[in-house]
C-alpha cells in the first residue's frame, strides 16, 4: 500500500517549511506539488531528503509553474509533455517499481474571462485541456495515476454556489466539458469522488476573503485521478482543509489518497 498527496504550493520556497511540516505530520509515501515557482536546482531538496524523500522527479522555472513529484519509494522519471505547447512547466510523470505510473498536472488557471477571443488565457486552458482529451484517446493509460491543480471544479457540489459560479473561470460549462471528455478519454476515475460521493468538498479558498473559514466559498480544483484497472485499489480519500489555517499557507490545500497496489 502507498499514499499519494497533491498540493499547490504557491512557491515552494517561500512554503518550504510547510512541506516539511506536511511530510512530518501527514508521511505521505508520494508527494506531487504544483506552482512550485523554481528552477529544479533551487528547489530544497536537502531538507525534504533529510525527511526520507530521496527520490525526486521534477521540471521547473524561474518565478512560475513548476512541477515535482517527492518520494520515499524508487521511481524513474517517466517524462514530460508540454501541452498546448505553451512552454511551461506544468506536466511531470513518473514511474514506481510496482509498475504504476503518476502524472503531475498544473493545468492553467485561465485568466479571469471566460471567452476565448477576449482572453488568451481562457483559449490556452482549453486547448491544454483538450490535448489532455487527445492524449489520452490515442494511447490510454494504464495502470495510472493523474494527480494536480487541474483548476476546474467539475462538480456543482465542487463549489460553493453552482448558480454563481457559473459564468466564473474553474466552474464554466465549456471548462467542466473539457474536463470531463479529458477523463472520459483515460478511462479515469475521481478517485476523491469515488470515495466522498457526495457533499460539498473544496481544496482552494481565495486569498481576497481575508476570513476565508467562515464565508467558505471554496472550489475543488485539486483532483487525484486513477486508471479504470486499478481505481478499486483507492480508498481513504482526504483533503486537508486545516492546512489552508497555517501561517503564510497556500491558497490550496493537500488532497490525499491510498491504494492497496
Amino acid at each position: 500500500m502507498f499514499t499519494i498527496a497533491t498540493w499547490n504550493i504557491n512557491s515552494v520556497r517561500l512554503r518550504e517549511g510547510l512541506v516539511a511540516r506536511f511530510l512530518e505530520e501527514e508521511a505521505p509515501d508520494v508527494l506531487c506539488l504544483q506552482e512550485c515557482k523554481s528552477p529544479v536546482d533551487k528547489i530544497p531538496l536537502t531538507r525534504f531528503r533529510d525527511l526520507g524523500y530521496d527520490h525526486i522527479v521534477a521540471r521547473g522555472q524561474k518565478g512560475y509553474n513548476g512541477v515535482a513529484i517527492l518520494s520515499r519509494l524508487p521511481l524513474e522519471d517517466a517524462g514530460d509533455r508540454d501541452y498546448a505547447q505553451l512552454g511551461h512547466a506544468r506536466h511531470v510523470s513518473a514511474r514506481l517499481e510496482n509498475g504504476v505510473v503518476i502524472h503531475n498536472m498544473y493545468v492553467p488557471a485561465g485568466g479571469d474571462i471566460p471567452d476565448r477571443t477576449a482572453n488568451e488565457k481562457f483559449g490556452q486552458k482549453l486547448d491544454f485541456v483538450a490535448e489532455m482529451r487527445d492524449v489520452f484517446h490515442a494511447d490510454r493509460p494504464e495502470r495510472s495515476i493523474l494527480v494536480g491543480d487541474l483548476n476546474i471544479a467539475p462538480r456543482e457540489d465542487d463549489v460553493w454556489s453552482h448558480k454563481q459560479m457559473l459564468k466564473i473561470i474553474s466552474h464554466t460549462p465549456v471548462e467542466v466539458e473539457h474536463l470531463l471528455a479529458a477523463q472520459d478519454a483515460g478511462n479515469w476515475v475521481d478517485v476523491t469522488r469515488q470515495d466522498i460521493p457526495s457533499g460539498l468538498l473544496y481544496s482552494w479558498w481565495s486569498y481576497r476573503a481575508k476570513d476565508w473559514h467562515a464565508a467558505d466559498k471554496g472550489r475543488r480544483l485539486d483532483h487525484i485521478w486513477a486508471t479504470a484497472d486499478i481505481a478499486n485499489a483507492a480508498h481513504g480519500s482526504r483533503i486537508l482543509r486545516p492546512c489552508r489555517g497555517w501561517e503564510q499557507p497556500s491558497d490550496h490545500v493537500p488532497v490525499l489518497a491510498s491504494f492497496d497496489l
